[in-house]
């Protein structure tokens, strides 16, 4: 199993296993050990699941506005945190492939694969929702059919993505793609760099 199938594998069986309670604030175990990729990865989607489902929660109209304003400071959080474990990701791949040569010709890609790999746990949890809607008895057939061929979409979209990470792994283990890790450096969570936090001081 190359490595995106690997992804595909772990992100689908998280999202099975978000689902088993629905809840946001459940206690998960991660089932790999803290020294491996998966482990990472797991993390990664689990983060994913929990964000999806917060932004779900915080469109409600009715939701108390200080409760909101809870949720959303949370989402900030877990977005510095699928973030920081992208970085991991890379991190992680700039190891691997540390001993590599790239060949004179060599590219860079338009995005590392950490981030490619990234758009792959959100499309696990696209594709379970949608599925969802797909079966659903109070739906209208309109409904489930627009849903439906959304699914058929999403599903390509993950198989080409897979393909597509595939083969920029491969290239950057022969040489003839490079990688770079470029750190996020997300200002409005800095409070050395968001004037509305550092204006605070004064």
């Amino acid at each position: 199993m190359d490595f995106a199938e690997k992804c595909n594998r772990i992100f689908w069986n998280t999202v099975q296993l978000y689902h088993q309670t629905d809840d946001v604030d459940a206690e998960v175990i991660n089932p790999y050990d803290e020294s491996t990729v998966e482990h990472t990865l797991f993390a990664k989607n689990w983060i994913d699941a929990v964000q999806w489902h917060l932004e779900d929660i915080i469109r409600d109209p009715a939701i108390d506005p200080v409760k909101a304003l809870e949720i959303k400071r949370r989402i900030d959080r877990s977005n510095q945190e699928r973030t920081d474990m992208v970085e991991e990701l890379d991190t992680y791949f700039l190891n691997e492939y540390s001993g590599v040569n790239p060949l004179p010709e060599a590219t860079i890609n338009t995005e590392s694969p950490a981030w490619a790999i990234d758009r792959l746990s959100i499309l696990a949890l696209k594709i379970y929702h949608m599925d969802m809607e797909v079966r659903r008895r109070d739906a209208s057939p309109a409904h489930v059919e627009k849903c439906r061929e959304k699914l058929r979409i999403l599903l390509l979209q993950r198989q080409d993505l897979t393909m597509a990470i595939t083969q920029l792994l491969d290239d950057i283990a022969a040489g003839r793609k490079y990688m770079k890790v470029y750190r996020q450096m997300k200002m409005y969570n800095d409070p050395a760099t968001n004037p509305v936090l550092y204006g605070s001081k004064k």
